[in-house]
């Protein structure tokens, strides 16, 4: 019996207002996949992320992660979903006052309580610190543990937020325009880092891009959306990118 993808969704329909965003869009992910999503500006391809952790409402259709239906979650059964899946965006939505370890562990935010989150902001723990310097680690930025986030790079503010969505141990890893502010070498090094770690952890990737070449040297599978719906589906490199070059790269050793 085939395995079940890991994210299935059918016919999705979202509106706002008046307007259609997404007009029955339908895609399949499986565990480890990588998967590029390209299209025009406004074509849905953000809304389309954010319905799959729940953040936008669905009129009609369906969003399955790991066999749990998306679109009819509320409360801490949402909530619970939303910590096993992982978000990048183009912002990075790091707080700039806090040290890189505090922002990385906001990762784990998802499987704390409220009393242990600011109890690290004081006094984090040992382990906690750990936690956080293996992250940092993979992403190569180990020796900014105790940097103020402010004074960081756009490259390497991209690689924290990349670290904090590996703390929360994802299923899913929905990456939005991840290197939409960053110049073409660091664009290259970011989406060789991500790829090459969501290969490493297995973890499901969706990256929206603006860059097909980008696409196809890095991604399995390329999906294009265009009037509210998945139009086009084509093969990348991917697979041997993300396990021969990918981590090599980003890490300047390729």
């Amino acid at each position: 019996m085939p395995e079940r993808p890991l994210l299935e969704i059918c016919d999705l329909v979202v509106r706002y207002g008046p307007h259609t965003v997404l007009n029955g869009a339908s895609l399949k992910a499986s565990r480890a996949e990588r998967i590029a999503l390209l299209g025009p500006s406004g074509s849905g391809k953000t809304t389309l992320l954010r319905s799959i952790n729940g953040f936008v409402p669905a009129a009609s259709g369906s969003v399955r992660v790991d066999d749990v239906e998306v679109t009819s979650l509320r409360g801490q059964h949402l909530r619970a979903l939303r910590s096993r899946v992982g978000v990048v965006s183009q912002r990075h939505d790091l707080i700039e006052m806090l040290l890189a370890y505090q922002n990385v562990m906001a990762g784990a935010l998802g499987r704390w309580s409220n009393w242990r989150a600011l109890r690290f902001l004081l006094y984090p723990r040992a382990s906690e610190l750990e936690e956080a310097r293996s992250a940092l680690r993979r992403v190569d930025l180990e020796h900014k543990l105790r940097a103020r986030t402010a004074r960081l790079s756009g490259g390497e503010h991209q690689r924290i937020a990349i670290a904090r969505a590996l703390v929360q141990n994802p299923l899913l890893l929905l990456a939005d325009e991840p290197i939409a502010s960053l110049d073409p070498e660091l664009s290259e090094q970011t989406l060789a880092l991500l790829c090459g770690l969501a290969h490493e952890s297995g973890v499901t990737l969706i990256c929206t891009l603006h860059q097909p070449l980008l696409a196809e040297r890095f991604f399995d599978r390329i999906l294009e959306l265009r009037n509210g719906r998945i139009e086009a589906e084509r093969n990348g490199n991917g697979s041997r990118a993300g396990r021969e070059s990918g981590l090599a790269l980003a890490r300047g050793q390729a």
